[in-house]
């Protein structure tokens, strides 16, 4: 579709009031002249204070939640591990550089979604989860739509297929009786607990519950790592190599790309606007916690933090530890249903259910996805190297590269730039500008996340395959006394 022939001088005001509060719409008090026993009264307004403080949750902090939640928990172990590929210094520079462009690019698609919404959302029907392969495809056609869902299919299944592994080689280190692969077995059906919930929106508990959790293992790394101090004779030789390099900065880019759920996060908002300031409030969040505990965890142990993706795998067996390794995991169990939350979605409409008011048809639908992820975690059980080649592949393409590229030719033309929602932020003031970052990025993705992250990624993972081999028993397990 030509998106100079869209049209947005059709709003009126109360089509935009839409776009910014639609709160008044999914909120609506019940309204009836007939007597209700008072018992039934006070029953219903409890178990509508129970849904609106546990479950049903629309506002901006409600999506600061999930974004902040989802935007971090297992990364955390393996960023010592990327730190002693690329040294401290690159580390903090990369980590600031994908989050600030992680920021910018979920400003970009909530742009893109709602300019969308404004021309497309109201032939939508009701329960319909708006994903981002048919904003492409809205815009960009059928080519669009095919390949952002072959990159989201290959990205959301092996984001949530990292989880399982990250649990699985997180319980090790409280009981290294099993195998990280019986782990995984084990896990797996504590797993699919994530799949149960029906919509982003319903994570409001478990996403504040998500934050306390990867907020204690942070500062639990941070602190451990400070009171065990440095190792004897230990070194800081980073980076070793330039495949070491640029598998470091792969899995930063993966690390810090959690704006691939905007459009579902956003969807889920009362203010859907609002979601841009959201996301870039999660990132600054996000790093208060990755930043210290990384760089202290690298601090401390050095370059034997090349040989351990985990930092659990340093530190002593403490019961700080324990708990922090107790926390990560439950974490990482609903984490795992946010992830797959719009793999899930995309499946529903695939089998043509989700409209369906059959709930239990949904879960139906859900379980030989999952049990698909399930296979694959136990196929391919390498923590860290996985998450870099997510980041340089499915991550760099489908978050970074083409929203930039939907947004250029979205507002090529005069007509589409004037009438946009959303205008350039105060400080750009020009669209101008705004071409030149989206430009920026993509040749940035383009050149370091796929060509040269990608060719570290493969050459990595396929060492490990070649090493460990597929279905490993226990990958990078330390030798047992």
């Amino acid at each position: 579709m030509d998106s100079s022939s869209i049209s947005l001088s059709v709003w009126d005001e109360s089509s935009q009031l839409d776009l910014v509060d639609t709160s008044s719409s999914q909120r609506q008090e019940p309204t009836s002249s007939a007597i209700v026993p008072q018992e039934t009264v006070g029953a219903s307004r409890y178990r509508e204070f129970i849904d609106r403080v546990l479950w049903n949750g629309g506002s901006s902090f409600d999506a600061w939640l999930n974004a902040a939640s989802f935007q971090v928990s297992q990364v955390l172990l393996n960023l010592p591990f990327t730190f002693a590929q690329m040294g401290m210094a690159s580390g903090i520079t990369f980590q600031l550089l994908y989050g600030m462009m992680g920021s910018w690019v979920s400003y970009i698609m909530t742009s893109v979604y709602l300019t969308y919404l404004a021309t497309q959302g109201s032939q939508q029907k009701k329960n319909h989860v708006v994903q981002w392969y048919e904003v492409m495809e809205f815009f960009l056609g059928p080519w669009g739509k095919g390949a952002t869902l072959l990159l989201y299919f290959c990205g959301l299944s092996s984001a949530a297929m990292i989880q399982m592994v990250a649990c699985a080689s997180a319980a090790y280190y409280i009981n290294d009786n099993l195998d990280k692969r019986t782990w995984t077995l084990v896990l797996g059906p504590f797993m699919f607990l994530g799949v149960l919930l029906p919509s982003p929106r319903n994570y409001r508990m478990w996403s504040f519950a998500g934050i306390i959790m990867t907020t204690y293992v942070a500062w639990y790394l941070t602190i451990a790592a400070a009171v065990h101090g440095r190792d004897p004779g230990v070194k800081h030789t980073g980076p070793h190599s330039l495949e070491n390099y640029f598998l470091g900065a792969s899995n930063i880019i993966y690390t810090f790309g959690g704006h691939g759920l905007t459009v579902e996060l956003a969807g889920s908002m009362w203010k859907p606007r609002d979601f841009k300031r959201v996301y870039f409030y999660a990132v600054l969040y996000t790093l208060t916690l990755t930043l210290p505990s990384a760089s202290t965890v690298y601090w401390a142990f050095g370059d034997r933090m090349l040989h351990n993706a985990n930092a659990f795998a340093v530190l002593p067996r403490t019961k700080f530890r324990d708990a922090a390794v107790v926390l990560i995991i439950i974490h990482q169990f609903f984490e795992f249903g946010l992830v797959a939350l719009p793999f899930f979605i995309m499946c529903e409409k695939l089998f043509g259910i989700h409209h369906s008011n059959y709930y239990l048809l949904k879960v139906a639908a859900r379980i030989p996805v999952f049990l698909l992820i399930w296979f694959c975690a136990i196929m391919l059980p390498f923590f860290g190297p996985i998450d870099s080649f997510n980041g340089s592949f499915f991550t760099t393409l489908a978050v970074y590269f083409l929203p930039c590229l939907v947004h250029m030719i979205v507002f090529r033309s005069e007509k589409a730039r004037k009438s946009s929602f959303e205008q350039p932020p105060f400080w750009i003031r020009s669209w101008a500008g705004m071409y030149c970052i989206n430009l920026g990025v993509i040749l940035w993705v383009v050149v370091v996340g796929v060509g040269i992250g990608g060719w570290a990624t493969i050459s990595n993972l396929t060492r490990q395959v070649r090493s460990f081999g597929l279905f490993a028993r226990c990958y990078q397990c330390p030798p047992k006394s």
